[in-house]
């Protein structure tokens, strides 16, 4: 438990979940060994290394058929068929206990609604045991058709999940215990009797516990400020005083991560393919609605922690604004903001054989009318000055040594698949 103190203020804790170090470094190797991809080409690292501080610096990233990382990834002519359709968020903070929603959407959450303790796409199939969150979510990536999973045809993994959704954990977990040196690693991390009892529970809690202890950063200047122990500048005490005051972010992004774990509408503007679901095939993403199905939800997305992010742009749900200045606008009046936005605001790798369909959303006029009627937030007047202050303020909330991670990324992994670099 980390404690930040404010003087003689009460002070504020965040309380992370345990993890035990043995686990935590066989999850580093799984979380960059392509292993757990169903080509064997994609590791979770691939949109969220270490190079570019646990997010991959795109607004809508590549999974299935791209190589390389963060903003030189690139695919070959006709390679894919879909942009994942959202951001890839940074991971800073993530074990903290506080978290009890995953995803833009909130579709990981804890629940018992199906007797599990969780409330994920898996439903009642769950696999048990699972001790938090965090490894609970960690599943869902590797499931995932434009993600890690793979297209329908090309491996086993992804048509035993077309077929149920659990059905493509077993198969990762037999490749991943039939190597001898995570097999010899994860019996003895959780006291296991034989390698053939490893199961995709373990291979989740060995992610969760890496992620949980290697992204902690709580060592800004914001924080060494509050502890009595160093400086901002006067333009982040403008900011300072702006976020806790008239620009009011602190409403949302309060406590001590820059969170409050709701969900807002913001009338971000709506590009790629949209998280279509079955019986809506539009390029459309109602946010937290789709996971909810209550109609006051469409449109609502996570309110991300600020934790780091400067670090992590660009910036939204689906990435749409690559500066922390054209967010902030946006947030300052969002109705001139979707009306403003262009095209070129999106980093996207090169595939034109979708530009046709990149920005079709844009089009739609009455979905667009549907975005722009759901905002939970009051226009504000915010000069430019105020708003290169709130800049230098998310400034002073990012970490220093803690940024680049704990352990980083691993020589080599034991399936003997190449590193990503």
């Amino acid at each position: 438990m980390i404690t930040l103190v404010a003087g003689p203020a009460a002070a504020q804790e965040v309380t992370f979940h345990p993890y035990d170090e043995a686990r935590a470094a066989i999850g580093r190797l799984l979380f960059y060994d392509p292993i757990l991809s169903g080509n064997r080409n994609i590791s979770c690292a691939t949109c969220h290394h270490h190079e570019t501080f646990s997010a991959d610096g795109l607004s809508l990233g590549i999974g299935e058929g791209g190589t390389g990382i963060g903003p030189q990834r690139a695919v070959a002519d006709g390679g894919i068929v879909k942009r994942i359709p959202r951001n890839a968020p940074g991971l800073w903070n993530v074990g903290a206990t506080e978290f009890t929603t995953f995803f833009h959407d909130g579709r990981v959450s804890q629940s018992n609604a199906y007797g599990t303790g969780y409330d994920s796409p898996a439903e009642e199939w769950l696999p048990p045991g699972l001790p938090n969150l965090l490894a609970v979510q960690a599943l869902f990536p590797l499931t995932a058709q434009f993600e890690m999973a793979g297209n329908v045809g090309e491996n086993e993994v992804i048509g035993a999940v077309s077929d149920r959704i659990d059905g493509g954990w077993p198969i990762l977990a037999k490749r991943v215990r039939t190597i001898p040196a995570y097999a010899t690693a994860l019996t003895s991390a959780f006291g296991l009797a034989h390698a053939e009892d490893i199961r995709i529970g373990h291979i989740a809690v060995a992610l969760a516990d890496f992620m949980n202890a290697e992204w902690r950063s709580l060592d800004a200047p914001w924080d060494k400020w509050r502890a009595g122990q160093g400086r901002l500048t006067p333009a982040q005490h403008r900011g300072r005083t702006l976020f806790f005051g008239k620009a009011d972010c602190a409403s949302c992004h309060s406590g001590p991560l820059f969170t409050d774990h709701d969900f807002h509408a913001l009338a971000l503007p709506p590009f790629g393919p949209g998280r279509t679901r079955r019986f809506d095939p539009m390029p459309r993403d109602v946010g937290r609605m789709a996971e909810s199905d209550d109609l006051d939800d469409a449109y609502r997305f996570r309110t991300p922690s600020l934790r780091n992010v400067t670090l992590t742009a660009p910036y939204g749900h689906n990435g749409s604004y690559p500066t922390l200045a054209g967010i902030i606008r946006h947030h300052a009046d969002p109705a001139r903001g979707l009306a403003g936005w262009t095209p070129d605001m999106a980093r996207l790798p090169e595939a034109p054989w979708l530009a046709a369909t990149d920005f079709v959303i844009q089009s739609d006029r009455r979905e667009m009318q549907r975005v722009a009627a759901r905002i939970d937030i009051q226009p504000i007047d915010l000069s430019e000055a105020d708003i290169a202050d709130l800049v230098a303020f998310l400034g002073a909330l990012e970490g220093t040594a803690s940024k680049y991670g704990r352990l980083g990324v691993p020589e080599s992994v034991p399936s003997g698949s190449e590193v990503e670099r």
